[in-house]
């Protein structure tokens, strides 16, 4: 018999951050997916038996191109996306080399400032994550 927690959608993903290159500051990754048009963190659904950090990781080094340090845990988001329930789990994550590379599923990349990443991203939802990576990182 199933449950409605299997029918959710579990998906994990990262707050992909660097020190700015031109400054003290620091810059939030943010992915443009061309099939939904619309600017968000680098995320995407788990494998069976994923461990959702691991699938967090996966997923940004896939739609980035960049191999990332784990931080904190930020927000766990839960929605509805294609009439299904859905599940997204986020961590705080610092890029740690690598480069971007367009591709079908994500075609565009940006670094900005935090401010200039919340007016950016395309769901209101997504924009409590960059408050949520810059709490964690003010108590770290």
């Amino acid at each position: 018999m199933s449950t409605p927690e299997d029918s959710t959608v579990q998906a994990a993903g990262c707050v992909l951050w660097r020190r700015s290159p031109v400054g003290d500051g620091l810059e939030i990754c943010l992915v443009h997916r061309p099939k939904y048009d619309d600017w968000s963190h680098p995320k995407g659904k788990l494998k069976r038996e994923e461990d959702p950090l691991a699938g967090a990781l996966r997923e940004v080094a896939e739609e980035t191109g960049h191999r990332a340090v784990p931080g904190h845990e930020l927000l766990t988001l839960h929605y509805t996306a294609n009439g299904r329930p859905k599940r997204v789990r986020y961590w705080a994550a610092e890029a740690a080399g690598g480069g971007f590379t367009p591709n079908t599923e994500v075609d565009r990349l940006l670094w900005l400032p935090p401010v200039a990443a919340r007016n950016r991203l395309t769901q209101p939802r997504d924009r409590d994550l960059v408050d949520a990576l810059l709490d964690a990182l003010r108590t770290t």
